[in-house]
């Protein structure tokens, strides 16, 4: 049996007690109470939710606090030496006589270390009502001293004044006041009763809001930290952003995009959706994320990225599913390649502002089968934009999902010179819901590359070619002034050059790039990749590409249609 406190003020007559309510009444109220309290898994609904409640029905005025680490981190605070609390007040309900002068004396939202004497830390220590059928004036004026308010002590004097717990789990989680005018008639044992009820009801309600939303910042956490805090702005595209966490009643979802550099000075476009909410999910993307920009840096085809990310991701996890669009550009070209895993399409702004869906060769989402992907290829126009966006964006309850690619579509069309402001346009126009998915919206802008940045030179399969070469490269860089690492660029060039006339077939192409970094590329008609192998001492060959790995920033090599291209990269002085 519980131990309840009723407090008597010196000087304060006790009152007779109100005769009991009805079984029928006490039962209409918490049958309210079951049915309006607990209708979100917000802390401040909850309150707000069980002052509508209590309010006029049970008592004339009423206040919840909760203990404050609650509401902003979920978690249980450790209990103080002195038995102080820090609590918050999440709402406040009132009858309609003398409604603004009871808000004024407790405002919603208001922090307060309560003391030990208080009633209320008497409350939450010893996890019991606390009942004073008639508040007197010294202690209602003690409680005004403590807010340094004298409108407490007008609102509370000769009030019946009742604090109950807040329990859930064997917790305390703070508690509800209940307060009556001088002019009805007080609390009883019997209202006790029925306010721990209603107390009790309200502290799983909230503690289950404690619970989901402790679970959901620690998934936001997590996704926020495993999505790209500054993208990759590469050569020949301006990269522009936005990630909208979804609604509360939905959870954090899924969703990620990337910008990933290759070799070439060409870039990688990635936006993927992981089915499913919560922490799960959000660990998922993680893991997908790093799968491919580990597969991106393999220089692989789109085709065949997502290929092998289907196998990784059903070595993760076989019950996650996921949908991704992986995209390679080259700036120097404009060529783009996408590849497409069950995802919605990319839209393409053309420079006239016309819009375009690009329809890609459909292909199961990650997870499902062993199917291969196939790529699309096309030549993307100056100045136009391409969008990727996850179904978020596009799909609700309230519509399906082409209608919301056509309200896209609506949204980018034009001639839009900011990126930034065309993110925040496409993101400002989705309605805040209750039931709203998280969205991931990456939007790449192709700018053309000055003439002066690249240059090309055909070389014959002839030894002497070599010695060309080196001259093209000495000549180049001291134009472009950057004599400094001249030397070591001819060197470079000098070497897969000849590799590739001793080693390759056909004519030769070299290409310097000036961005980021200086790239020369080498492309014969030979299929095979060169590879480092072990040289014997007394041998006279194969070091080239030792002394390769030795002096450039970096350097690989890709198949192409036609054969194979070889690159090295230089760090600018």
């Amino acid at each position: 049996m519980n131990r309840r406190f009723v407090a008597k003020d010196p000087g304060v007559a006790t009152p007779r007690m109100s005769s009991p309510a009805t079984m029928h009444e006490q039962l209409s109220l918490l049958n309210a109470a079951s049915k309006r309290i607990g209708s979100t898994l917000d802390m401040f609904e909850t309150g707000r939710e069980l002052m509508d409640v209590a309010v006029p029905r049970f008592a004339d005025a009423a206040g919840i606090l909760v203990q404050d680490r609650l509401v902003t981190e979920g978690e249980f605070p450790q209990r103080s030496n002195d038995g102080s609390a820090m609590v918050r007040r999440i709402a406040v309900g009132v009858s309609s006589t003398r409604p603004n002068e009871y808000a004024r004396a407790f405002p919603v939202d208001e922090i307060a270390v309560y003391a030990a004497w208080t009633p209320y830390a008497r409350c939450m220590a010893t996890g019991n009502p606390i009942l004073y059928p008639r508040l007197g004036r010294r202690t209602s004026e003690e409680i005004g001293r403590f807010w340094r308010r004298d409108s407490v002590a007008k609102v509370l004097e000769d009030s019946s004044f009742l604090v109950v717990p807040l329990k859930a789990r064997g917790r305390v989680l703070g508690f509800v006041i209940f307060t009556r005018r001088p002019s009805s008639l007080p609390f009883d044992e019997q209202d006790v009763n029925l306010a721990e009820e209603l107390a009790a009801r309200t502290a799983v309600c909230l503690d289950n809001a404690r619970l989901y939303g402790r679970e959901r910042r620690t998934a936001l956490t997590l996704q926020s930290s495993l999505l790209p805090a500054d993208l990759y702005q590469p050569l020949g595209l301006t990269i522009a952003s936005r990630y909208l966490p979804a609604s509360d009643l939905v959870g954090v979802g899924g969703d990620w995009y990337d910008v990933i550099p290759l070799p070439g000075c060409r870039v990688a476009l990635v936006v993927g959706d992981v089915m499913g909410h919560g922490i799960r999910a959000a660990a998922t993307m993680g893991q997908l994320r790093t799968a491919a920009r580990t597969l991106a840096s393999l220089d692989l085809r789109p085709d065949e990225v997502l290929f092998r990310l289907n196998r990784m991701s059903q070595d993760l996890d076989t019950t996650q599913i996921a949908t991704c669009v992986y995209a390679t550009y080259d700036p120097v070209t404009r060529a783009c390649a996408l590849a497409c895993a069950g995802h919605v399409p990319p839209i393409l702004v053309r420079p006239d502002g016309e819009t375009e869906l690009l329809e890609l060769p459909a292909g199961v989402p990650l997870g499902i089968g062993n199917d291969p992907f196939e790529m699309r290829e096309l030549t993307l126009p100056h100045d136009s934009v391409l969008a990727f966006y996850t179904d978020g964006l596009v799909e609700s309850r309230d519509r399906d999902i082409d209608e919301g690619i056509g309200m896209v579509r609506e949204l980018l069309t034009g001639r839009h010179q900011d990126l930034e402001e065309l993110c925040d346009l496409t993101i400002g126009a989705q309605r805040p819901g209750h039931e709203r998915d998280d969205i991931a919206l990456l939007l790449a802008r192709v700018r053309e590359l000055d003439e002066d940045d690249v240059v090309e030179l055909r070389l014959p399969s002839d030894r002497r070619s070599a010695v060309r070469a080196r001259r093209f490269v000495r000549a180049t860089l001291t134009e472009w002034r950057l004599e400094a690492i001249a030397d070591t660029a001819e060197l470079l060039v000098g070497e897969l050059v000849a590799n590739a006339i001793e080693h390759g077939s056909g004519p030769v192409k070299l290409r310097l790039l000036r961005g980021p970094t200086l790239v020369c590329e080498v492309a014969d008609r030979s299929a095979v990749l060169p590879t480092m192998r072990e040289v014997g001492g007394d041998a006279d060959s194969g070091r080239g590409l030792y002394l390769v790995n030795w002096l450039a920033h970096r350097w690989g090599s890709r198949p192409t249609p036609k054969g194979k291209v070889v690159w090295v990269e230089q760090r600018l002085p």
